[in-house]
């Protein structure tokens, strides 16, 4: 288990009937259980393990599924660009006990909206041999190009 936040989750949600927080999936040749979980899900959570980020949150993008981000100090990929309060969940570390409850507060018209932005968005995570306009490719050199404009001093 990496870090403290996945068993935090376990130890809250994985009893309840409603939350699939599993410990580990049960194992098939290859990783189709875990796109099947993924793409039957409304959301993914996105949890920090050692470090801050996780691959899951460009994964939850990609099978069509809201991430929920728990990881406190996270920033984002692309964040001086895309929106990610419109198509992701930010749920601080502290707030995993009400994780359920912040989940279930999101309307049925708010979670439409968010599912349609995690559709609109996935374009800017593929990588085309051939670059394609806004694209991953043309989001890194955005990216690197913002922060080198932009870059705070450290002194």
């Amino acid at each position: 288990m990496h870090g403290n936040v996945r068993p935090t989750l376990l130890k809250h949600w994985r009893k309840d009937p409603d939350m699939r927080i599993l410990d580990r999936l049960p194992h098939v040749k290859g990783n189709k259980n875990y796109i099947q979980y993924m793409k039957n899900s409304k959301y993914c959570i996105c949890a920090r393990g050692f470090a801050v980020h996780s691959p899951r949150v460009v994964e939850s993008i990609f099978f069509e599924c809201i991430p929920v981000i728990i990881s406190d100090n996270y920033v984002p990929p692309f964040f001086e660009v895309l929106n990610w309060e419109s198509f992701a969940v930010f749920v601080s570390e502290e707030d995993i006990p009400d994780l359920k409850k912040i989940l279930m507060s999101i309307s049925e018209d708010k979670y439409i909206e968010m599912h349609t932005r995690v559709k609109e968005v996935q374009k800017h995570f593929l990588w085309h041999a051939q670059p394609v306009k806004y694209d991953l490719f043309h989001m890194v050199l955005h990216s690197v190009w913002y922060n080198r404009v932009y870059r705070i001093n450290s002194t």
